[in-house]
């Protein structure tokens, strides 16, 4: 299969915007008032990424994340949409977020993503995903397809 580089249906880019003052800054990651209520958290957590590193390619049968990246390094954030019903199925997305661009963004489910640490020091990466991760008292099979485990992937970063 070869991706076409374009914008996927149903992801949400949301330019995170931050407010200074002389104590220093305030950056709202999340309203329930500006996602729709399918993407609202019910979990979070926060990451630290080496330069150099990536996390994934994998993705969700049914869990959607809410990444924001505000830095303090620049990440390279890269989907493609392997939803058969999609209208932009076969389509790849990649965009550079985080110290330079920060920014909310909702990966839906079928969505394959990887991130990738392009700055020269340790960035941090804030997700609100929508399912409990192994559901409730962690009893349940987590809900993912790990794709950088497999060998001859198709999800392929620069």
């Amino acid at each position: 299969m070869t991706f076409r580089e374009g914008p996927i249906d149903g992801i949400i880019w949301k330019p995170l915007s931050f407010y200074r003052d002389q104590r220093g800054w305030l950056c709202e990651l999340f309203r329930h008032d500006e996602l729709p209520q399918e993407y609202h958290p019910v979990m979070a957590y926060m990451s630290m990424t080496e330069p150099g590193i990536a996390r994934g390619p994998h993705e969700h049968i049914d869990q959607s994340d809410y990444f924001c990246f505000i830095g303090p390094s620049d990440f390279k954030m890269y989907l493609w949409d392997a939803r058969p019903a999609s209208p932009t199925f076969g389509f790849k997305e990649v965009k550079v977020v985080g110290e330079s661009a920060a920014c909310g963004l909702v990966v839906p489910p079928g969505v394959v993503h990887a991130y990738k640490n392009v700055g020269n020091k340790q960035g941090v990466v804030f997700n609100g995903a929508n399912r409990l991760y192994k559901g409730w008292e962690k009893k349940d099979v987590v809900d993912e397809i790990r794709h950088e485990e497999q060998e001859g992937s198709l999800y392929r970063l620069d």
